[in-house]
């Protein structure tokens, strides 16, 4: 009977911290208790759906939101909406054991009101990026993959850096998210990432990660480049005054595609990704400058 007891309590001991609940604060400062690592998710935000992804979940996922296409099997997942307009009833009809979402979801508290686990993961910096790749890692029960994935986006950034031109190091840039118009600024990932590249930035971190500018901010700001997606620099000419930048008169921009230009927004495991296609767009106007 000893025996058996000794035996009983080793084997508690060895199980204990897999049975462990788990206990994961989001980046609103909520503490989320789980007694399991999540099996049904459920994100909002495609940048999350790409981390889940990297991190070994991919196979966890039932439903995402309407922006979310890498990988592309995510593309046959249930589609639940967007961060405006998410489908609260489908999503409780999806029975996910988590939701990742970012603090701008205007769903979380109807969610949360049906009982509902909502992660908020909020990410404008690379420090934040790895962050939340350490948290969704923590979540899915791979932690290691979360350190495995941001060596590889440091060692593509630092491959990005080392193709920029030496002719361009330094210049400026006005990285357009939004026509609005809303920027880059030097202390948001993108901004963080063209830093990396040896590049400025006319907005300065004081203004926030994504400020909305005035349209003559721009105009005086005079960018050295002006990097944006093509519809959006197709058009700005067309603004008031922007015609007389001298980086659209001397066709000092990069305009880019849609496939593009949605790895170069999204704060994800496609960071490294979005290095090198704004190295090869630097590199491309050094060469048009020969």
């Amino acid at each position: 009977m000893r025996r058996l007891l000794v035996a009983w309590l080793l084997l508690a001991g060895l199980c204990g911290p897999a049975l462990a609940a788990l206990t994961l604060r989001d980046d609103r400062g909520v503490t989320h208790r789980f007694e399991r690592h999540p099996q049904r998710i459920v994100t909002l935000l495609p940048s999350l759906t790409e981390t889940v992804c990297a991190l070994g979940g991919c196979g966890r996922l039932v439903g995402v939101d309407r922006f979310s296409n890498s990988p592309p099997q995510v593309r046959l997942l249930p589609n639940v909406g967007g961060l405006e307009d998410a489908q609260v009833e489908r999503i409780a009809a999806l029975k996910p054991d988590v939701v990742l979402a970012e603090p701008s979801a205007r769903v979380v508290d109807r969610l949360e009101a049906l009982g509902l686990a909502v992660v908020i993961v909020d990410a404008k910096t690379h420090a934040d990026v790895r962050h939340a790749l350490g948290m969704v890692a923590v979540l899915l029960g791979t932690p290691g993959e979360a350190e495995r994935a941001w060596a590889r986006i440091q060692r593509a950034i630092d491959e990005a850096a080392a193709r920029v031109p030496a002719s361009v190091r330094g210049q400026k840039v006005y990285f357009e998210v939004d026509a609005a118009p809303y920027a880059a600024g030097a202390g948001s990932f993108i901004g963080e990432t063209l830093q990396r590249l040896h590049m400025g930035n006319v907005v300065d971190p004081s203004l926030g990660a994504f400020p909305r500018l005035n349209p003559e901010f721009i105009v005086k700001a005079r960018p050295d480049i002006v990097m944006a997606a093509q519809r959006n620099l197709d058009e700005m000419p067309r603004r008031p005054g922007w015609a007389s930048l001298p980086a659209l008169q001397q066709r000092r921009s990069c305009g880019f595609g849609l496939e593009q230009y949605e790895v170069l927004v999204r704060p994800g495991p496609r960071m490294g990704e979005a290095a090198l296609h704004l190295a090869d767009c630097l590199a491309g106007l050094a060469g048009r400058g020969r």
